[in-house]
């Protein structure tokens, strides 16, 4: 990124930015001047970039980390600045200085929040980027790494694997997705049968509490580090995690196989709830469910049933666990594709952006392509029967219904405690739903449409998912569960959506919120509330 005097302002130039950030916000002049005085007074041996929308980066940089079309519109709030930290002193500033006067900010680290409730807010704000800060360290001998908030998962595998072909970290699949919003959340992906989530492979961290001090686990306290690993990013701003990477086979073997309603698609689907959960950890078979066209009858619909999978070890290992466990797929031999664990990260970010065999370094690519989607989640417990599999489809193909993903569990995920970190989602749940739709039309009715398509769906899951409270993972925000202003929810306004996400830990988090930021100064419109005499009376 370039620091010519025509991209970029530092706030040691307090005037221009002063006049132009106090009448953006409509607020006393005074209160925002001091606000910018407090952060060049904290960047005077290194000044903190900052940009107003007048300054000629600041869309670019704006827009860089937003993949959802939805809040790209004229109409979506903007920050009235942009802080983007060179070092961890000046996230230290923006915190002191923001609580200080009042001003309230939002920290986006990869801008993959699905609601984008990083960068979006319903009041004034500032964003303080964390793409600046994403160092990696890796400790081959000690399997271990540090990585800073802003780094992205494709920047932390290549990294790894530049230095060790035998070790991994279980994240998500998509390359582009930065690790502060991903861990905070819980983060999966491929390996989470044998290892678990990534929040489950923290094992450090370092964050900046409300009072801007610099934390790690021994100073936060069991509490707070606990707090964070999969509760949000309610209680601080991350700066960096450390994280325990795993140990990966020299060869990894993938395959996908696709079948339709009338190629059997049903069955294998029943079959796939009996086995996916119960095969071998080293094994994790996804199974989603699109509307197609079909082949067989010529302009109408079907339902394409695509199966997945990673396997840790060779295709002779695979085909023989596949045809003693799942014969009814069909694996051959021929199905199959050895490669690399860091290959098959390539392979999962998508085969058109991350060619297999190309070079490694395109996991440096933070850009993302730009869509407009909703996404929802469920978990289920108990096997869907035929009939209702049947009902489904049906319900997919009225018009052109969401995109389903069921995402196998079992193996280490049922041997976690749901209370070891906030997320709970843990034994008991045979897979997860991920709902997801796409759509290319501009406008606000368009967006209604298709809201409307994946709300339906949603409800018609209803018998079928967990209950009591409905489960809902928390990367997959999702804010039809319920919002709040600003993020000033009451505890019973907030446990509509925070239930969802954590069952029982909610009153934990709220627990750790209520001592650790009494006056719930890091908000969000989902965010956990703080109730101040929690603190001093409840013991976890």
């Amino acid at each position: 990124m370039g620091t010519s005097s025509s991209s970029i302002l530092i706030v040691s130039s307090v005037l221009i930015i002063f006049l132009m950030f106090s009448i953006s916000l409509g607020t006393s002049s005074s209160i925002h001047g001091d606000f910018l005085q407090c952060l060049s007074l904290h960047s005077q041996t290194n000044p903190i970039p900052i940009y107003t929308p007048n300054t000629s980066n600041y869309s670019t940089i704006l827009e860089s980390s937003i993949p959802n079309l939805r809040f790209l519109s004229t109409t979506t709030p903007k920050p009235h600045l942009i802080i983007t930290p060179l070092q961890e002193s000046h996230v230290q500033a923006a915190v002191i200085c923001s609580k200080k006067h009042g001003i309230q900010i939002k920290v986006r680290s990869g801008g993959h929040d699905t609601e984008g409730l990083s960068y979006v807010s319903d009041v004034p704000f500032v964003m303080v980027d964390m793409f600046n800060l994403r160092a990696i360290t890796i400790d081959v001998e000690h399997r271990t790494a540090w990585v800073q908030a802003g780094a992205t998962l494709g920047e932390v595998s290549y990294s790894i694997a530049k230095k060790s072909r035998k070790l991994g970290f279980p994240s998500g699949i998509c390359p582009t997705i930065g690790v502060g919003g991903h861990f905070s959340g819980g983060g999966f992906g491929p390996l989470l049968r044998k290892y678990g989530l990534a929040a489950d492979n923290v094992i450090d961290a370092r964050i900046v509490d409300v009072h801007g001090r610099i934390l790690d686990k021994e100073s936060m306290g069991k509490d707070l580090f606990w707090a964070i690993r999969g509760g949000g990013r309610s209680f601080g701003v991350i700066l960096s995690w450390k994280i325990r990477l795993v140990p990966v086979p020299h060869n990894v073997t993938i395959y996908k196989i696709k079948k339709t309603l009338e190629q059997g698609a049903t069955a294998l689907a029943l079959r796939w709830q009996e086995v996916a959960p119960k095969l071998p950890q080293e094994l994790y078979i996804r199974a989603t469910f699109d509307v197609v066209n079909s082949t067989t009858q010529k302009g109408d619909k079907t339902i394409q049933a695509t199966f997945h999978s990673l396997f840790l070890g060779d295709v002779e290992d695979l085909v023989i666990v596949m045809k003693e466990r799942f014969p009814e797929l069909g694996l051959e031999r021929k199905d199959c594709t050895e490669m690399s664990w860091i290959q098959s990260v390539l392979y999962f970010g998508g085969a058109s952006r991350f060619p297999v065999d190309g070079p490694l370094n395109v996991l440096l690519n933070r850009t993302e392509p730009k869509r407009f989607y909703k996404a929802k989640s469920d978990y289920v417990k108990e096997p869907i029967s035929q009939i209702e599999l049947e009902g489904i489809w049906r319900k997919m193909l009225e018009q052109e219904e969401p995109t389903l993903s069921f995402i196998p569990y079992g193996g280490r995920m049922s041997e976690i405690s749901e209370y070891e970190i906030p997320f709970p989602h843990r034994e008991g749940n045979i897979f997860k739903i991920l709902y997801l739709k796409y759509w290319d039309e501009e406008g606000v009715e368009a967006s209604e449409k298709h809201f409307n398509r994946i709300r339906r769906m949603y409800r018609y899951m209803t018998p079928y998912v967990s209950k009591f409270p409905r489960g809902a993972y928390l990367n997959y925000r999702d804010i039809d569960l319920g919002q709040s202003k600003n993020g000033t929810a009451t505890y019973l306004q907030s446990k509509a959506w925070g239930s969802k996400y954590f069952k029982n830990n909610y009153e934990r988090l709220v627990y750790v919120k209520s001592k650790v930021d009494s006056e719930n100064f890091f908000r969000d419109e989902q965010s956990i509330p703080s109730i101040a005499s929690w603190g001093k009376k409840l013991v976890f």
